[in-house]
């Protein structure tokens, strides 16, 4: 269980030899681990796809006869030059469950590897079923001849996550993290438990990308019935690439997003502190947000366009629905209308926060069906508060102007209070999001955005009410005030006339008199 620092280098494969194994030992497995390149585990000096691992969190699981004291592995580089890593060698006796040992799936016979593989949406993770344990030189438990008790169906699996560090994508803090993940006391210590399956359920679990955010994931096999368990071999992601030349995990942030949640968010900002006195301007916010929102799912999800594109199209479409509601309420001043939008998208955030908690991850709302229903059903009961108007309109301004507020400053600096709405996003553009888990880390830059969000939001709706108290609940109906002001133009204009007209006169005839 001691960590050894490894540097590899091509073509120069390096031996880790293992000795003085005590007689208790049945099997261990052996780990390496890098940063971002591959690097390879072997049983010989050259490598064979039966018998060796490839990649980023690798591992080789060697069963060991009975009178064997001593076992050695070849690592090297897979493509890179030079490769900077960590191994570690963890043992485990005849009670303990052998990670991989029924696997049917992968290439070794043995496999105690996780396989990982990530996209925008979710980052699904696979393993091979573990068998029960059994002395050096013992014939392992046949993995499918009975599901019974005295068979691996008894096996149980916990499935352990553990959160990097935000905004630190670098090697050390890397490797030194992965060593709180390795053997089962660890791991517990250390990780957060999402989710535990028997081994009825499918070998294969999700769980939504965080780009650019380190997350380290491992299962435990468990033996309920010796209580005994083992750890798979730990594997890591950052959701995203080192090594693409375009949107790496050094350039996530894209410009585009940047220019347009910097504008939204200060429009949001004005909104949170002036919505309700300058409502034409909040008509104007929300229908922008309500139209480019939906308006985005929907080229998403039928067109083939790139973000940036996808992104002005969005934008374009949201003014226009912006400046639709604002013509809307000058023509009509359609209140309950109006009010009706605002409404959809407070509750809509709302409701995304519900589903931001625990209450999100339940087995429940996978269902896609059973998620929207209820997710539609929150927003449909916030809008029995549409009959208090006024205080609803500035609810609405301070808490969805200050969340963009936040979103603005997600762009420049990564916090997990953007998967929010994210979350819900994603399952709109995805079919196969509603299997992820979708809790996020919070930690320290998560907890100053929470409490900036309160803060702006408490502090805009205490404002507005204060200055709006004896002020009418909304403004006039702006085309009727400029029909009035219209008709009384063509009026003072005859009265100024006819003063002018009647002074000249009185002018002339004093002029007259001798």
């Amino acid at each position: 269980g001691r960590f050894q620092q490894v540097s590899l280098k091509k073509g120069f494969p390096v031996q880790a030899v293992l000795q003085h194994i005590p007689n208790d030992v049945s099997h261990v497995v052996f780990q390496l681990h890098t940063h971002y390149r591959n690097a390879t585990v072997s049983f010989s000096k050259t490598s064979r796809i039966y018998n060796s691992g490839t990649g980023t969190g690798v591992g080789l699981l060697s069963r060991l006869k009975p009178s064997e004291n001593k076992n050695s592995w070849y690592l090297q580089p897979s493509n890179a030059t030079s490769v900077l890593g960590i191994a570690v060698i963890v043992p485990y006796s005849k009670k303990d469950p052998v990670p991989g040992g029924c696997n049917l799936e992968f290439v070794l016979a043995v496999d105690p590897n996780l396989y990982l593989q990530y996209n925008l949406y979710e980052t699904v993770i696979k393993f091979a079923p573990a068998d029960l344990g059994y002395a050096r030189g013992a014939t392992p438990a046949p993995c499918d001849v009975s599901t019974g008790q005295d068979s691996r169906w008894r096996l149980e699996y916990d499935v352990y996550q553990y959160f990097l560090p935000e905004n630190d994508l670098s090697e050390p803090v890397l490797l030194s993290h992965l060593q709180k993940m390795v053997d089962v006391q660890q791991v517990k210590a250390n990780g957060i438990k999402r989710i535990s399956v028997t081994s009825h359920d499918k070998t294969i679990v999700s769980f939504s990308s965080i780009p650019g955010q380190g997350v380290i994931y491992n299962i435990i096999a468990r033996d309920p019935l010796l209580n005994t368990s083992a750890s798979y071999v730990p594997v890591h992601t950052y959701a995203c690439s080192f090594t693409e030349m375009m949107d790496n995990c050094n350039t996530l942030g894209r410009i585009s997003t940047k220019v347009f949640f910097t504008l939204v968010g200060s429009l949001g900002l004005f909104v949170c502190f002036f919505g309700h006195s300058y409502f034409k301007t909040e008509l104007f916010f929300m229908g922008f947000i309500f139209v480019g929102f939906f308006f985005f799912i929907l080229i998403t999800r039928t067109t083939s366009l790139n973000y940036d594109v996808r992104l002005i199209v969005t934008a374009v479409a949201g003014l226009i629905g912006g400046g639709l509601l604002v013509l809307c309420w000058w023509r009509f001043s359609p209140v309950i209308f109006c009010m009706l939008i605002v409404e959809l998208v407070l509750g809509f955030l709302v409701s995304s926060v519900i589903f931001f908690t625990p209450v999100g991850d339940f087995k429940l709302f996978r269902n896609d069906v059973i998620f929207w229903m209820v997710f539609t059903s929150i927003i449909l009961f916030t809008m029995i508060f549409i009959i208090w108007m006024k205080v609803l309109n500035i609810l609405a301004c301070g808490i969805v102007g200050s969340y963009t507020v936040i979103l603005a400053i997600d762009s420049y600096l990564y916090t997990s209070l953007s998967y929010i709405t994210l979350n819900v996003l994603k399952r709109a553009l995805n079919n196969d999001f509603s299997r992820a888990y979708t809790n996020v880390p919070f930690q320290v830059n998560d907890f100053i955005m929470i409490t900036v969000w309160v803060v702006l939001a408490v502090c805009g709706t205490v404002f507005q009410i204060q200055r709006e108290r004896n002020k009418p609940a909304f403004p006039p109906n702006p085309y009727l005030t400029w029909k009035r002001d219209r008709e009384r133009r063509p009026n003072n204009s005859l009265s100024e006339k006819h003063f002018y007209s009647i002074h000249c006169l009185k002018y002339k005839s004093h002029k007259r008199v001798p």
